[in-house]
C-alpha cells in the first residue's frame, strides 16, 4: 500500500483499549485506491452510511474540486487489519475573522456540493476512532489551525464522542446548525397523496394532465452512458439558463463543476445508484433532475428546466414522477438536504438540521480566534435582545454602510 504513513501512528496507539488498533494516514485520494473493497464494507456495516461517505464522491470532488486543498484520511484498522474506521479530511488555507489560517475541513467541504459529511465507523469502534483523530491533530498541531466540519448529521457517534472528549481534553468548541428537509415516503402513492396540501393534491394530477395534453410526454431514468452525458448537457443548459435569466451565474458557469458531475454520474451509474430523472417534451429534452440512492434513501441534488415555460411546471410535474416511482420502488426517503426553499414544504416535508462544528487547541491561533468569534457572536445575541427594534435596526444599517465604504476605499 502505497500511503505515507506517521511513523508516530504506524504503531498501535497506546491509548486505545484492546483490541489493538493502528491508525494510517494518507495524504494523497491515490493511495486510497487499494482500501477501496475494506472501503466498501466499512459503509455496509455502518447504519447512517450516505453517498457522501463514498469513494465515488470523495474521490470525484478532490479531483475536480478539491485541487487546492490537500487531503488529510486517517484509516483506523483493527488487530486482524480491518478497516474499522475513516475522518477524511482536507486542510486549505482560508480566512477567517479577518486572519488567513489553515483550516481543516471534511472532505468534500468548501464548495457548496456535499452535505451529511461523517466519521464512518464500525460497531463498537466509534470512541476509538474520535481518540484516533484528536489524538493525531494534536500531535500534528503544525499542521492545521482550526478545525470546521460542516454538515455533520445528528446521532452520528463518532461526532458525539469527539465532542466528549474535546470537552475533556479542553479544546475550544462552538457549534450551529443548518436547516435540512426530507420526505418519509410510505408504501403507496395513494398514501403519500394524502400527506399532501389540499392544493397540491389538486395541482400534481392536473398539471401532469395539461402537460400531456399539449405535448408528446415521456419521463424516463437514464440507464447508460450516452443517456447520462446527453442528459447531463440538458442540466447544465436548463440549469444556467434558468439562472442567468435573472442575472445569477448558476451552479454549472464553472467547467470543474461540471467536470464533477460528469465523473460522478458514471461512477454512481456503474455502481447502480445514479437517480438521474429526464422529462421529454415532443422530442427535446426539458427539464431534467439529478438525484442518487443508497440503500432505501434518494437524494435530490440538482434541477434545470425550461425556464421559457413557467406555466407548465416543469420541474415540478417530473418531481411528481420521481416521487411516483421512486415509491413505487420501495424508497422509504427522498431528501431534499440542506437549505430552506420554499417549494419544498409543498412536497410535505419534515424539517431537520445538520450540525457545524468548529474546533482548535484553546491556546492555539485557531483557539483563540474561535474564542474571540463565539465572545463577538454572544455579544452581538446579547445587544440584539437587550437594544429596542429601531436601534439595533439603525446599528446594522451603520454597520453595513461602514463596510461598503471601507469596500470601496480598498477597491480604489
Amino acid at each position: 500500500m502505497n500511503a505515507a504513513v506517521s511513523p508516530a501512528l504506524s504503531r498501535p496507539l497506546e491509548f486505545l483499549s484492546a483490541p489493538e488498533c493502528s491508525v494510517k494516514v494518507y495524504d494523497s485520494i491515490c493511495d486510497l485506491e487499494p482500501i477501496r473493497p475494506a472501503w466498501n464494507a466499512l459503509l455496509d456495516r455502518y447504519r447512517m452510511a450516505t453517498t457522501f461517505s463514498t469513494w465515488e464522491w470523495l474521490s470525484a470532488w478532490s479531483r475536480h474540486l478539491g485541487a487546492t486543498r490537500r487531503p488529510l484520511v486517517l484509516g483506523l484498522f483493527d488487530d486482524c487489519r480491518n478497516l474499522a474506521g475513516l475522518a477524511c479530511f482536507s486542510i486549505g488555507e482560508e480566512a477567517y475573522c479577518g486572519r488567513r489560517i489553515r483550516v481543516l475541513r471534511m472532505l468534500g467541504d468548501g464548495t457548496c456540493d456535499s452535505d451529511n459529511l461523517d466519521f464512518p465507523a464500525a460497531p463498537g469502534y466509534e470512541d476509538i476512532l474520535a481518540r484516533s483523530v484528536l489524538h493525531h491533530l494534536r500531535s500534528h498541531a503544525s499542521q492545521w489551525d482550526l478545525c470546521a466540519w460542516n454538515t455533520l448529521p445528528h446521532g452520528s457517534p463518532v461526532v458525539t464522542s469527539l465532542l466528549r472528549e474535546a470537552a475533556r481534553l479542553r479544546w475550544a468548541c462552538s457549534e450551529t446548525t443548518t436547516i435540512s428537509s426530507a420526505i418519509p415516503l410510505p408504501r403507496t402513492w395513494e398514501q403519500y397523496s394524502s400527506m399532501l396540501p389540499g392544493e397540491e393534491r389538486k395541482n400534481l394530477p392536473r398539471y401532469a394532465r395539461r402537460l400531456n395534453s399539449r405535448y408528446a410526454t415521456r419521463v424516463y431514468k437514464c440507464a447508460d452512458l450516452e443517456s447520462v452525458d446527453r442528459s447531463l448537457d440538458a442540466l447544465f443548459r436548463l440549469h444556467q439558463g434558468r439562472w442567468e435569466s435573472i442575472g445569477e451565474p448558476g451552479s454549472f458557469s464553472l467547467r470543474e463543476r461540471r467536470d464533477f458531475y460528469r465523473d460522478l454520474g458514471r461512477a454512481l451509474l456503474e455502481r447502480g445508484w445514479l437517480e438521474l430523472w429526464v422529462l421529454v417534451l415532443d422530442g427535446n429534452i426539458s427539464a431534467v433532475q439529478f438525484a442518487f440512492r443508497y440503500a432505501d434513501r434518494v437524494f435530490q441534488l440538482q434541477e434545470g428546466y425550461d425556464h421559457t415555460r413557467p406555466s407548465d411546471r416543469l420541474g415540478y410535474v417530473l418531481r411528481g414522477e420521481v416521487l411516483k416511482a421512486l415509491i413505487k420502488e420501495g424508497v422509504r426517503v427522498y431528501d431534499f438536504l440542506g437549505g430552506e426553499d420554499p417549494y419544498k414544504k409543498r412536497w410535505a416535508t419534515q424539517p431537520g438540521s445538520y450540525r457545524n462544528l468548529r474546533l482548535a487547541l484553546r491556546w492555539s491561533k485557531g483557539g483563540i480566534l474561535l474564542q474571540a468569534a463565539k465572545q463577538a457572536h454572544d455579544g452581538k445575541e446579547w445587544l440584539r435582545r437587550s437594544l429596542p427594534g429601531g436601534v439595533w435596526d439603525m446599528l446594522r444599517q451603520m454597520n453595513r454602510m461602514r463596510r461598503q465604504v471601507l469596500a470601496s476605499h480598498f477597491a480604489s
